[in-house]
């Protein structure tokens, strides 16, 4: 895997992301759309926090504690197209739906600034990694470290794609929870 073009790739839709932050009215960011989807605040507040915590499992593979496991095949098909089955709709994991909240446009710049500035130091540590090493996913098995580091960015797009979704809502509704 090319961790370098991966790195590169995640820079891109992170700027992505800043961008489209800058472009959405602040009274529409933490609306949530008439559909019953997410508002644009519980999008930036998953996909950020979510990143920052597959950080943490990219340092478990680089750790002592990573397990040797085999990935699963479904998951390898996943991490090779750059993307999910667009036929399977996956929900948050039960263990992370508490960490979805509305947050404000500050709160997520400064999510996305948490995790650019963690992310820099994985550049070089991912180079040593031995693939054998790996940590749970709570739904795609288990992952060495440029895996999760290609995990964020398929997740990354993946909720970029998302956020086009609430442009195109022109109603939305805050009288969602």
């Amino acid at each position: 895997m090319n961790t370098a073009g991966v790195f590169s790739s995640i820079k891109t839709i992170t700027d992505a992301y800043r961008k489209r932050l800058k472009e959405v009215h602040p009274a529409k960011f933490d609306l949530s759309p008439a559909d019953g989807g997410w508002s644009y605040a519980e999008v930036y507040a998953h996909i950020f926090d979510l990143s920052i915590l597959s950080l943490e499992a990219i340092d478990r593979c680089l750790s002592n504690e990573a397990k040797e496991r085999k990935t699963p095949f479904i998951t390898r098909a996943i991490l090779f197209f750059g993307a999910f089955p667009p036929a399977i709709k996956f929900k948050v994991p039960t263990q992370f739906e508490s960490r979805v909240k509305k947050i404000s446009i500050t709160e997520a710049t400064k999510l996305m600034d948490t995790f650019e500035r963690k992310l820099l130091p994985y550049a070089d540590k991912l180079s040593t990694a031995i693939t054998t090493r790996k940590a749970a996913h709570p739904r795609l098995g288990y992952l060495n470290a440029a895996q999760w580091l290609r995990f964020i960015e398929i997740h990354l797009k993946h909720h970029l794609k998302q956020l086009k979704r609430i442009d195109k809502q022109d109603n939305f509704t805050s009288l969602r929870p």
